[in-house]
């Protein structure tokens, strides 16, 4: 069963996400936190493989958190929980290392195919909300997201680029295999170059970058 800690600082959300995850075979709460500090000191003790974590909290929020959590245990994997007004901080939790993020108000089906997804390695970034996402970010921060290509993209190979778009879509090492048959393998070389060459620290990063300067296309 895959590990979870749940954070949010309503216990209504709280308790009820867990009561209903709790409910699948293939997913274990292991805990709950009420923000993100609290998660992180959770976290050390509980050892979740995934984080639920609300991204605007009193006290220390979800960005944070995700800071916290990702420096010192390397392993465990965050997943934003936010709302369509939360736009300006999700890219900044996605930059300090989350895996993605969902809207609270998903099903339960959904939420749970998000956990499986960064479970498995791939990144959640939804189609429709990161549309939006990007439209506010371009609207309040101007140019701060939306860039020209840096020069370091021009070092990558035309696969490279073709794998890289593919990580904005959050498609994990297999599903980009099967897109462009080639092997599960091929596909990881490719990750790890196109992270060399571009500087990044992980995959998310790498999918950040591709929706940021356009690569990956909604």
């Amino acid at each position: 069963m895959i590990k979870v800690l749940v954070v949010d600082d309503q216990p209504l959300v709280r308790e009820g996400l867990s009561t209903l995850l709790n409910l699948r075979p293939e997913i274990e709460v292991v805990g709950t936190a009420v923000d993100g500090e609290d998660a992180w000191q959770q976290s050390l003790d509980l050892l979740p493989q995934i984080v639920l974590m609300d991204i605007r909290m009193p006290g220390t929020n979800g960005v944070e958190g995700t800071r916290m959590i990702r420096e010192s245990l390397s392993d465990v994997k965050v997943l934003i929980l936010t709302t369509f007004n939360d736009s300006e901080f999700i890219f900044d939790a996605l930059e300090e290392g989350a895996s993605g993020y969902l809207l609270k108000d998903m099903p339960t089906d959904m939420i749970v195919q998000a956990i499986l997804t960064v479970h498995h390695g791939g990144v959640v970034l939804p189609k429709d909300f990161t549309m939006q996402v990007l439209k506010d970010i371009r609207l309040k921060t101007a140019t701060d997201y939306v860039k020209p290509l840096p020069v370091g993209i021009e070092e990558l190979t035309e696969r490279e680029r073709e794998v890289l778009k593919h990580l904005g879509h959050g498609l994990n090492n297999k599903e980009v295999a099967d897109l462009l048959f080639i092997t599960e393998g091929t596909v990881k070389n490719h990750v790890s170059n196109v992270i060399q060459k571009l500087g990044l620290r992980d995959r998310t990063q790498a999918a950040i970058y591709a929706v940021r300067y356009g690569i990956t296309v909604f």
